[in-house]
């Protein structure tokens, strides 16, 4: 299945890639802020159609990814090494677990983990009017949190990485989306149809990870306005956004070996180190019987939850959270896609499968647990107040919640602190991997691209984030990505099938060799046998 695409084609292709995404994204911003209430006008209205008329397909769309990433581990196909058959992989199982879940959801899960479980203790369309506010109602938003951050979006995920690892070191195609439409389009992948595939990765790419990174900064800003007393403004978190972006270039400079996976890892021991110390200073027999009850309620629920389409046409609600995540998810497939299959060459797909399913899972329901039960047990049993500080400000759940943790100033101070340097380091990793994933894509798969694509690509993420937050357009912005991931889910299709079909080829050629080397093995000992045999008479 190789392809020999010409030096002087590929440098062509690759101008088109580059220029073309460059307009795209600049056109888009353009629209963005010229009339911000026109295009937010219209993305709310798209989105809305998205909820009321395509919420069966997005929901369908996941659960079909998460239903073939298991049936992918009990198959023939899961022995299949993503790479040739003596290659192993290259990072440590400590390395590979970091950088995919700093990577991938850290920042949001950071952000999340205390506002959303909140947001639904308030209401939500499996608990009562009565029920709101409740124990009863708390058990709930937490299953709903945990659902919308575990194993149908990381099924989503395996599915998108494995096919880009299998295409790219298994069958020596580039490292981008437009290589697992081989199978179907052959050499046409490096003409428009394989141009359209990537230039909707970069699109999903770049504003999705600018939305993260304007989420980010208001988070940290908060942070730093909790601790230090910083002004909380737009100017200050625009200057937050290009500080960040000039120490994420220089981590995407130093590649996947130093930068990315160093911060990665450090993400991860000050993760260990912050939910330790809510574990310790926090409700601790509750929050540990919780994480059993939350794990166990939410296993029980996930098919339930994962089929259920709202039934009530006037209710938002889902269309407000949980098709928001999908289609947030499927938008961001691409670049966590792309990053994940970067950092998995050599393991088998079962292998591959299940450590992006189980292990992104279990940390993201244990963080939900400490963090969002720890605010539920203070709203519930303890001083209250976390209700009114989500509806009043999202950003200063995570440090109210420390402080009502009533563990003295310098414990709360520490908290806070090492709260606000997570936010950094996430920050950081989510935009160097981003910068590094969409100079891949714009280099037709390169997975060294030259230094002056990252230091543009980086600076470019970065001024999407600023100038949206400058127009207030970040609202309208996580709306459109969420649009956004409605043409690449056509591609995304188109994929899986191509996967699959190359799979398919893979194993039946296979079977025909070992058929074949069978009969070579049996037609020669019979001839053996004969000379055996002339020989002694």
């Amino acid at each position: 299945m190789s392809s020999h695409i010409s030096r002087h084609s590929q440098k062509n292709n690759s101008a088109t890639m580059i220029y073309g995404s460059v307009a795209l994204i600049v056109a888009f911003v353009l629209f963005t802020i010229i009339n911000t209430t026109y295009a937010s006008s219209l993305f709310n209205s798209m989105k809305a159609f998205i909820a009321n008329e395509l919420s069966w397909y997005y929901i369908g769309i996941i659960c079909f990814c998460l239903i073939l990433s298991l049936w992918l581990i009990i198959s023939p196909y899961g022995s299949i090494r993503l790479g040739k058959d003596e290659d192993r992989p290259e990072f440590s199982n400590f390395s590979w677990f970091s950088m995919l879940f700093g990577a991938g959801i850290g920042i949001g899960i950071l952000f999340w983990s205390i506002a959303e479980p909140i947001y639904h203790l308030q209401g939500n369309p499996f608990i009562t009017d009565a029920q709101k506010g409740t124990v009863e109602a708390a058990q709930v938003a937490m299953r709903i949190a945990i659902f919308h951050w575990g194993l149908h979006g990381w099924g989503l995920f395996a599915v998108i990485g494995m096919l880009l690892a299998y295409f790219s070191y298994r069958k020596g195609l580039p490292l981008s989306i437009r290589s697992s439409l081989y199978p179907i389009f052959g050499e046409r992948i490096y003409g428009p149809i394989g141009h359209a595939a990537d230039l909707l990765s970069v699109f999903g790419t770049v504003f999705g990870i600018a939305t993260s990174l304007g989420l980010g900064a208001k988070q940290m800003n908060t942070g730093l306005h909790y601790l230090f007393g910083l002004e909380v403004s737009t100017p200050v978190q625009i200057v937050l956004i290009v500080v960040i972006s000039a120490i994420a270039t220089a981590s995407v400079l130093s590649g996947v070996n130093k930068g990315i996976r160093l911060l990665s890892e450090w993400n991860m021991h000050l993760t260990v180190v912050i939910l330790a110390l809510f574990i310790v200073f926090g409700p601790t027999v509750y929050l540990l019987g919780a994480f059993f009850t939350n794990l166990g309620d939410y296993i029980t629920h996930a098919v339930n939850l994962g089929f259920w389409v709202n039934p009530n046409p006037k209710d938002t609600w889902q269309g407000d959270w949980t098709i928001f995540y999908w289609g947030w998810w499927i938008a961001w497939a691409p670049f966590c896609g792309i990053f994940i299959a970067r950092i998995s060459k050599g393991r088998t797909i079962r292998e591959f499968v299940i450590g992006v399913l189980i292990a992104p899972t279990l940390l993201a329901a244990f963080w939900i647990t400490i963090f969002g039960n720890t605010a539920m047990h203070i709203q519930l049993f303890g001083a209250r107040g976390i209700v009114e500080a989500v509806n009043s400000d999202v950003t200063m759940s995570l440090f109210k919640t420390i402080e009502l943790m009533n563990i003295g100033h310098v414990m709360t101070v520490v908290m806070a602190s090492i709260c606000t340097v997570l936010l950094v380091t996430y920050f950081v990793t989510s935009a160097d991997s981003a910068t590094l994933v969409i100079c891949t894509l714009v280099c037709m798969g390169d997975e060294n691209p030259p230094s002056h694509y990252r230091i543009i690509w980086g600076a470019l993420v970065g001024a999407v984030a600023a100038v949206l937050l400058a127009a207030g357009g970040l609202s309208a912005l996580q709306t459109a990505s969420i649009v956004a991931a409605l043409p690449f889910s056509v591609v995304l299709l188109l994929a899986i099938y191509g996967l699959l079909k190359s799979l398919h080829e893979e194993t039946s050629q296979t079977r025909k060799e070992s058929i074949q080397n069978e009969r070579a093995a049996r037609d020669s000992q019979d001839v053996s046998i004969k000379s055996i045999n002339t020989t002694s008479a």
